[in-house]
């Protein structure tokens, strides 16, 4: 009898002490006992899932673009800015020349260099981008700038359609400056698209000792150019904002004739454009 009541005393203080320690780790990890998975949970994080809206249509001249075989150049580099400039009338003509165009697109060459020279200018300024303002023109734009300034002294700076085609026809040629961490352009002296000589590139240091551009504003045009240059491209001397992509060894000339050979392959139509 003395051993029965002993060993009843020892279960129950073991039963205790199971029950205390039980207890103990039940309020140290509530989560792993208190909460389960169930299927309305599930279902519920299924419904709260972000839902990615449908990639913006492209216009009718985008897509033409694409069938040429340019590229469109954010679809390279979204962190490049494009805002074209002859979508709206401010611009040397006074018309809206691009009525169903906002993307910016390239000859292929054009465009993966143009992602070099981004690269290039993020290495040296993080907050900075380029902005395009223009890049493959159409002929039919072509022929609409060169009617507003053939027999005028602005002549010189519009590629005569009727002697060819520029280089901006087949996205070897773009319109770019920087925009700041603000989204502001940095000044370069004269607006994008200013027909005269203090958009040229060739006597900025006489500009800036009269007083007609400021040394900030030259300093810009050079981080413009150097970044443009390490990517291959050349400045186009009577417009600081317009650069045109050169092979080493190749002129300008040589570039287009091919690019011409390129394209007839493709659409025998490029000149409708």
């Amino acid at each position: 009898m003395i051993i029965l009541k002993y060993s009843l005393a020892i279960f129950c203080l073991l039963l205790t002490g199971c029950s205390f320690f039980s207890s103990q780790k039940e309020k140290e990890n509530p989560a792993l006992t208190e909460y389960e998975y169930t299927t309305d949970d599930m279902q519920s994080g299924e419904e709260s899932a972000t839902v990615l809206p449908p990639p913006p249509k492209r216009s009718a001249m985008a897509l033409y673009m694409d069938s040429l075989g340019l590229v469109n150049v954010t679809d390279l580099d979204s962190s490049l800015v494009v805002k074209l400039m002859y979508t709206q009338a401010d611009n040397f003509t006074g018309e809206v020349l691009y009525d169903n165009l906002t993307e910016a697109y390239l000859h292929p060459d054009a465009a993966y260099a143009l992602i070099e020279a981004q690269k290039a200018l993020k290495e040296l300024h993080p907050s900075y981008s380029l902005i395009i303002y223009d890049a493959a023109r159409p002929m039919s734009v072509q022929k609409k700038m060169w009617n507003v300034v053939k027999g005028t002294s602005k002549y010189k700076y519009v590629s005569n359609p009727n002697r060819g085609v520029g280089l901006h026809n087949y996205g070897l040629a773009v319109d770019i400056s920087i925009q700041d961490s603000l989204g502001q352009p940095l000044p370069m002296g004269t607006q994008v698209d200013h027909l005269g000589v203090e958009a040229h590139i060739t006597n900025e240091n006489e500009l800036v000792h009269n007083g007609k551009m400021s040394e900030t504003e030259r300093q810009n045009r050079i981080l413009l150019r150097k970044v443009m240059k390490a990517a291959g491209f050349r400045a186009l001397p009577s417009e600081w904002w317009q650069f045109q992509l050169l092979q080493p060894g190749r002129r300008p000339e040589e570039i287009q004739r091919n690019t011409i050979n390129e394209y007839h392959h493709i659409t025998p139509n490029i000149n409708n454009l």
